[in-house]
């Protein structure tokens, strides 16, 4: 049975304790869970198609599914990739991409990162920044290979990068391993070594979700927006300002250190109007 909530949005009744469980799981969260990508295969793939899908899946773990990846290949639109990702069981954004050249993991013969590390991931190219079509798919490729929220990386983990270039229509994805060498100093000195897979897209098509809904999919909720505190502020270097609110002071009445040159001098009292007279100099 299902109750319609003061939105006007159906909202399900469990029926048993399992059921309750399942629903709150599925349920929106403070902080959501980490997401997961499903990749699906279609009817007609090329060889190219499928060896691409099993490396980009190194990469992936399936579980409750926000991102998925579409793999096909027809005569019109040959070795056919369309990523993905979903809002509130929708889709929110979509793109294809067609792979012109690919060079799998295996046909590289070098040291592979380890399955679960957390890759850097760097954006070469000024349609990252100027062109909405490409800032979609930045952020969508940021939730597709980000993986976990992590609190603090270790030096040797920051191993494996992700370096994505749009240039001319195109979009160029390299993965390399860091090498971390003797520098003679404490920083390493750092080389990189391609590891694959290689892909060079070109963009088909795109279906990208209403200004509307993409800012409700990015709408933070308040438990989670930091609260301002009173007179404290901070600058653009981190830095942290305090504002102390304290009552005025008889500065007068103020107890300073017992120095010989603050001490009062023994002299005539100079009446108001009186001038004062001048030492005398020996000559």
């Amino acid at each position: 049975m299902e109750a319609i909530d003061k939105k006007g949005s159906c909202k399900r009744k469990p029926k048993t304790k399992r059921s309750k469980r399942f629903l709150e799981s599925r349920a929106p969260k403070l902080v959501e869970d980490v997401k997961s990508t499903m990749i699906m295969k279609g009817g007609n793939t090329s060889q190219t198609v499928t060896t691409a899908l099993k490396d980009i899946e190194f990469f992936s773990k399936k579980t409750d599914c926000s991102l998925f990846l579409f793999g096909s290949h027809n005569k019109k639109r040959p070795n056919n990739f369309i990523f993905g990702r979903m809002f509130d069981f929708h889709v929110l954004d979509m793109f294809e991409l067609g792979i012109e050249k690919f060079v799998s993991l295996s046909e590289i013969k070098t040291t592979k990162c380890p399955l679960g590390t957390k890759p850097m991931l760097v954006f070469a190219g000024e349609l990252f920044d100027t062109d909405n079509e490409y800032k979609r798919l930045k952020s969508l490729l940021i939730d597709f290979f980000r993986g976990p929220t992590v609190s603090a990386v270790r030096l040797a983990g920051l191993e494996h990068v992700l370096h994505f270039t749009a240039l001319e229509g195109k979009i160029y994805l390299r993965s390399y391993r860091c090498l971390l060498k003797k520098s003679g100093c404490r920083t390493p000195r750092i080389e990189l070594e391609e590891i694959g897979p290689s892909f060079d897209f070109v963009m088909r098509r795109t279906h990208l979700a209403s200004d509307d809904l993409y800012k409700l999919a990015h709408r933070q909720p308040k438990a989670l927006k930091p609260t301002k505190k009173k007179n404290i502020s901070s600058n653009v270097f981190g830095t942290t300002f305090g504002r102390v609110h304290m009552q005025k002071q008889d500065l007068s009445k103020l107890q300073t250190r017992k120095m010989k040159g603050l001490r009062k001098r023994k002299g005539e009292v100079v009446d108001e109007g009186q001038e004062p007279k001048a030492a005398k100099v020996e000559n």
